[in-house]
């Protein structure tokens, strides 16, 4: 069995957001965060619920615990390093610990931490190990990320399903390029549109975002999936593009874009750092796209665009 290394964060909660965009810098996949300091107010919002279990409401409400996981083909000094560098830079105080796991151990960890989450006004993302939630009228969907990127709870991907929400139209075409997990493909095909293709360079992740799209019994011939890197073999124009990737990927996918696009195409790109968002802008424009839309949270940046 592989075994894997897990690096824990330690850093008080006004730092948490900052942190993660660190933290994700090392890996695309893997990673979550303990942060109690609402654990009231989301008990009641999220499960719906007053009684807490003694054991949280005795967990730290000053700090949160990022959770990291190295493969045991990477190097898990690099990563200190890197954490170590960047924290330090951006004046952040820490504490780093490591440790060894095996990978069926983590991937069975976080899954505690990943509770029913309402996102925008229509979705409510449910985790296939969690009783079923009140769905309160939202489209419920079911969702086992595995290691794949993409559980709903990161902002990059909330700040995707709520704009897919304003752009995605029945009868519609999708196109999501660094797909994971497919919960973008998914959420546009509940959401209404007609087809929806998925691309990733990680085998894995096509493979998971295939069984997601059986857990929400959405038709074979709705759903295409390709593992490629980037466009390489995808073919046609979409009504709605997603790139939910890291911004030089999105740099390198946006310079020949507009030839998967049609007249009115709108073209999403998320997972910016907002320190990189005028820069991804620019190119874009000179790629000949205009942009229609700018949501940031927590220091993550998502922008639209059609063409000029």
């Amino acid at each position: 069995m592989d075994i894997w290394t897990e690096i824990k964060i330690t850093v008080p909660v006004t730092f948490a957001s900052t942190a993660n965009a660190i933290a994700n810098m090392c890996v695309p996949y893997g990673i979550y965060t303990e942060d109690y300091s609402d654990l009231e107010q989301g008990a009641r919002d999220i499960a719906h619920i007053d009684l807490i279990d003694e054991e949280l409401l005795q967990k730290d409400r000053d700090h949160a615990i990022i959770h990291i996981y190295i493969s045991p083909k990477e190097n898990p000094a690099e990563a200190i390093s890197f954490l170590t560098e960047r924290l330090t830079s951006e004046n952040i105080p820490f504490s780093l610990d490591q440790d060894s796991c095996n990978q069926e151990d983590w991937i069975n960890n976080w899954k505690q931490y990943f509770k029913p989450i309402p996102v925008g006004n229509k979705l409510l993302i449910h985790p296939v190990w969690e009783e079923k939630a009140e769905s309160c009228d939202r489209i419920v969907m079911e969702l086992e990320p595995g290691i794949a990127f993409g559980s709903g709870t990161h902002e990059t991907t909330k700040l995707c399903l709520c704009a897919l929400e304003d752009y995605i139209f029945p009868g519609c075409t999708m196109l999501d390029v660094g797909c994971g997990s497919g919960i973008l493909s998914i959420a546009s095909l509940l959401l209404g549109a007609s087809h929806a293709t998925g691309v990733d360079i990680d085998p894995l992740a096509v493979k998971t975002a295939s069984q997601n799209g059986m857990l929400n019994k959405i038709a074979d011939n709705r759903l295409t999936l390709l593992h490629g890197d980037l466009t390489d073999k995808v073919s046609g124009t979409f009504d709605v593009i997603a790139a939910n990737i890291v911004a030089d990927a999105i740099l390198s996918l946006s310079a020949n874009i507009r030839q998967f696009m049609k007249k009115d195409s709108v073209y999403l790109v998320s997972g910016i750092i907002d320190t990189r968002a005028d820069e991804v802008q620019a190119a874009l424009e000179n790629f000949g796209l205009k942009k229609i839309r700018r949501e940031e949270d927590n220091g993550w940046v998502l922008m639209a665009f059609m063409q000029k």
